[in-house]
């Protein structure tokens, strides 16, 4: 597996400084949060994006991903939505990314579940057109209104389509309740790629180090290696959040470490 860390952990820091931190601290790649708070963004001009890709070839290092924010789920029309989608697919195209994060964000007090699920697998199936035109997969994350592998997949059944997949965010199918066993099998056929994080408990969601929390990182990690998964472990730290957790780059290289150890222990 390849190791990744988010921007969200070092909010507003220079693309340059970001390629240094991961080359420096052994990352293979990064997740970029494409907001307008963020230097990479949909806003950006063509010779910017061409300049963003080119930073990248040279570092080394990999784009793993853009996460975006649109609300797959959320009542409404959908035009703003695809909208909003269609310029993080344009800008994911123009930079190489392979990976467009979506969230569901359905309103649960004013949806129906089954209503929601029908509402996000529409506009996703109209996404994933769009995406696979683009050459780029766009990935419904276990998150809000759906955090779980088994809510996900309600959604992802009916699109049926190869460019729209999982992103497994290790906080919230844990969370929900979910064994890591019971989201790998539900997700499995449609996985792009993982979020790793840590947290104190289910009350104080605050960032830790990796290992020093209660999220079962090593048996997340056992499965997937049980099933010989060899894609993306993409450490989410969630300072953007919580400004008084510890600066993200002092963590890295324990980090890695301990996402190494893991991986070594599960081998």
């Amino acid at each position: 597996m390849k190791l990744a860390f988010s921007t969200l952990g070092v909010p507003g820091l220079p693309l340059p400084d970001v390629l240094r931190l991961a080359a420096e601290h052994g990352y293979h790649g990064v997740e970029l949060r494409a907001h307008r708070e963020e230097p990479v963004h949909p806003a950006l001009s063509p010779s910017e994006r061409a300049d963003i890709a080119a930073e990248f070839k040279a570092s080394g290092v990999e784009l793993l991903g853009l996460a975006g924010y649109p609300r797959v789920a959320a009542p409404g029309d959908d035009e703003p939505v695809l909208t909003e989608i269609r310029a993080l697919l344009d800008l994911a195209r123009d930079l190489g990314a392979p990976f467009v994060r979506v969230f569901p964000g359905a309103d649960i007090a004013a949806q129906p579940p089954e209503e929601a699920d029908a509402t996000a697998a529409r506009r996703l199936g109209v996404a994933a057109e769009l995406a696979a035109d683009a050459g780029v997969r766009i990935l419904l994350e276990t998150h809000d209104s759906h955090r779980t592998g088994a809510d996900v997949i309600r959604v992802l059944g009916p699109v049926g389509h190869r460019n729209a997949g999982a992103l497994w965010d290790v906080m919230h199918t844990w969370l929900g309740g979910e064994q890591p066993s019971e989201t790998y099998a539900a997700l499995a056929p449609h996985l792009g790629y993982v979020q790793v994080k840590d947290i104190a408990s289910a009350e104080d969601t605050a960032p830790l180090p990796l290992g020093a929390g209660v999220l079962p990182l090593a048996e997340c990690v056992e499965v997937l290696s049980r099933h010989g998964w060899d894609g993306w472990l993409c450490w989410e730290y969630e300072k953007r959040w919580y400004e008084t957790a510890p600066p993200l780059p002092g963590l890295l290289s324990a980090g890695r470490d301990h996402l190494a150890r893991l991986l070594n222990d599960s081998a």
